[in-house]
């Protein structure tokens, strides 16, 4: 074959190729930042997970675990500085369960007892196309806080959360009896802006009687005592004194900070809040990271003097 006849093959498909490598070069479509969680192979931690469904207890590496945590206890459109906060707490809560556990054939349970853990099969199932957008936001929350947990004194701290206060949250010892220095209440008046906020429940008084498990009375006296954050620390009914933490859980409401009154036949509540109270609030967190606060600063508001340390 002559010089000539090579010049044009070569040529003839050159013209053909050189489109495809126009649009690799000039319009090549970019793909979101996939976030790998590290391993150490020589010492992962793992956290026995007993699945509530199956009743089978799951060994999950740590971080892995905090993903499926993550996307049960945070709304994922949530600011990525807030889901950090939540990473660390969670992180914190389920290396607290371990050393409590450590003699027991589990560590934590999948649900509101512990944490509420979903697995990657549920997550694709619920978000569909969202999927890999919404999981690569939770992982780089878990890798960019990746081993944080958070100490007072030295020791792991019980990192309460919950989902949104009555514009301050609560002291620990008004609600689970016990004072600790880094759960003391704090103003979140931010709060005040969440969906969740306020919730009306009505009880006919026979429905009322039923539920606190007292005898039927037309008559209703009902006296209150309040603790200094609002929240109701003991109602008495007729005569019979409740926890307003046990009135709360009897009556399932979605705070202790409540309004009672009485109409015709009826029990109207109004309640403020969502959750104990104690810790850090998730909405609360939200709001400050819009702010502009970081991650660990939202911590230390919440749970005052604590340290930030790394596995």
């Amino acid at each position: 074959m002559g010089d000539y006849m090579k010049k044009i093959i070569y040529l003839t498909i050159l013209l053909i190729l050189l489109p495809s490598i126009t649009i690799l070069i000039v319009n090549p479509k970019e793909k979101p930042k996939t976030y790998i969680l590290e391993k150490n192979k020589t010492n992962i931690e793992t956290v026995r997970v007993l699945r509530n469904k199956t009743n089978e207890i799951q060994n999950i590496e740590l971080e892995e675990y905090l993903i499926g945590v993550l996307a049960g206890e945070m709304p994922v459109s949530y600011e990525i500085e807030a889901l950090k906060a939540q990473a660390v707490a969670a992180r914190t809560y389920t290396l607290r369960k371990k050393e409590i556990n450590k003699n027991n054939n589990y560590d934590v349970v999948d649900t509101t007892n512990d944490q509420v853990y979903l697995d990657e099969e549920y997550l694709k199932q619920t978000w569909g196309e969202s999927y890999d957008n919404y999981i690569n936001k939770i992982k780089q929350a878990v890798k960019e806080t990746s081993g944080e947990y958070l100490t007072y004194d030295g020791k792991i701290i019980k990192a309460f959360f919950f989902s949104t206060s009555s514009g301050t949250t609560e002291n620990c010892i008004d609600v689970f009896g016990e004072n600790l220095p880094y759960l003391q209440s704090v103003s979140s008046t931010w709060d005040e802006t969440s969906p969740s906020y306020l919730d009306e429940k009505t009880f006919t008084k026979q429905e009322l009687y039923e539920k606190l498990e007292m005898p039927y009375n037309e008559k209703i006296s009902i006296e209150i005592e309040r603790n200094s954050t609002n929240s109701i620390k003991t109602i008495t009914i007729n005569n019979k004194k409740i926890l307003g933490t046990e009135f709360r859980q009897k009556l399932n409401l979605k705070s202790t900070n409540l309004e009672i009154k009485e109409e015709d036949n009826n029990i109207i509540i109004t309640s403020k809040g969502f959750g104990h109270g104690v810790g850090m609030s998730q909405f609360g967190a939200e709001q400050l990271a819009l702010l502009g606060y970081k991650y660990d600063e939202i911590l230390k508001y919440y749970y005052q003097g604590i340290d930030l340390k790394k596995i």
